[in-house]
């Protein structure tokens, strides 16, 4: 019963912090690209008032563990409104991270959210980079169960476990569609591949080597 507690005032606390958040800003929160279509919006049609129920803000399972067993070692259990249908035009989504031991969420952006992570169980080596402008600065910092961290909205931010055992982590972005940038995916794996000698001088390799990450990445 302390474990189920536990997970409950860590999901009620992440979700405090964030509808803070979503209530203060949420940014380009209806649109993103179709391959198929032109800019679109992004949301969820409206339910008839007379047809809501109590299952349209409801969602269980959170508390079930995900599927680690990938070439990255870990697994997101997303909650948004896709799942909940009372999150539509609230600016809120809540993720269950899941981490293998060394497993990693890969440097990524939120293009329409910022984020907060909350650690549950195990430790996290969590940080995010600024802008050119900025310096391109690190801020980094070891994550234990009861700790929070921010990434501010759209910088590139990881989330990796160093230890030789599982660990766990709940965040929460203010939008109900944050979207998620893979960093490597998108440069070296995009469909068509970008020219090789785009990203040979761009990350300062030779061709070659541009070429077999485009071939491990699509």
């Amino acid at each position: 019963m302390k474990g189920v507690h536990n997970f409950l005032v860590t999901v009620a606390a992440i979700l405090a912090l964030a509808a803070s958040i979503a209530s203060a800003y949420d940014p380009s929160l209806l649109f993103r690209t179709s391959a198929s279509q032109q800019t679109k919006p992004k949301t969820a049609f409206c339910k008839n008032p007379k047809l809501v129920t109590p299952e349209d803000f409801f969602s269980s399972g959170f508390n079930i563990p995900g599927n680690t067993n990938n070439q990255l070692g870990f697994s997101a259990n997303v909650l948004n409104v896709d799942r909940i249908p009372g999150l539509n035009t609230q600016g809120l989504s809540v993720i269950r991270l899941d981490f293998a031991p060394f497993g990693q969420v890969p440097p990524h952006t939120h293009p329409r959210a910022s984020e907060i992570i909350v650690v549950d169980q195990g430790t996290l080596y969590i940080g995010f980079v600024t802008s050119d402008e900025d310096g391109n600065r690190l801020f980094a910092k070891i994550l234990r169960p009861g700790d929070v961290y921010v990434f501010p909205f759209g910088l590139i931010h990881f989330q990796f476990n160093p230890n030789p055992t599982p660990a766990v982590a709940f965040t929460a972005l203010s939008s109900q569609y944050g979207g998620f940038i893979t960093i490597a995916d998108a440069l070296f794996g995009s469909n068509p591949a970008i020219n090789p000698v785009v990203l040979a001088k761009a990350f300062q390799l030779d061709t070659k080597t541009v070429k077999q990450l485009q071939q491990k990445f699509a």
